[in-house]
């Protein structure tokens, strides 16, 4: 069985990386040099989570998460 993860991607300026986070998981985050990068180490991320769940016997998070981007304009 597969399950599916958004994972929202932000640059952060400061370390210079790119944050993949996962709203569906709470605490789920890590980074990456590059966007790609920062994909691969959230799916080992979200791997290692859901393993450490189960062997908890902690409950599955849904894996449809609700993210919404929006753009809001201000004045310079």
């Amino acid at each position: 069985m597969q399950r599916r993860f958004k994972v929202v991607l932000t640059w952060d300026k400061e370390d210079k990386v790119y944050v993949a986070s996962v709203p569906a998981i709470p605490g789920c985050s890590t980074f990456g040099d590059t966007k790609e990068e920062a994909l691969l180490m959230a799916e080992d991320a979200i791997k290692v989570t859901l393993e450490g769940l189960v062997a908890t016997g902690q409950p599955i998070p849904e894996s449809d998460a609700d993210v919404s981007i929006a753009e809001v304009v201000v004045p310079a």
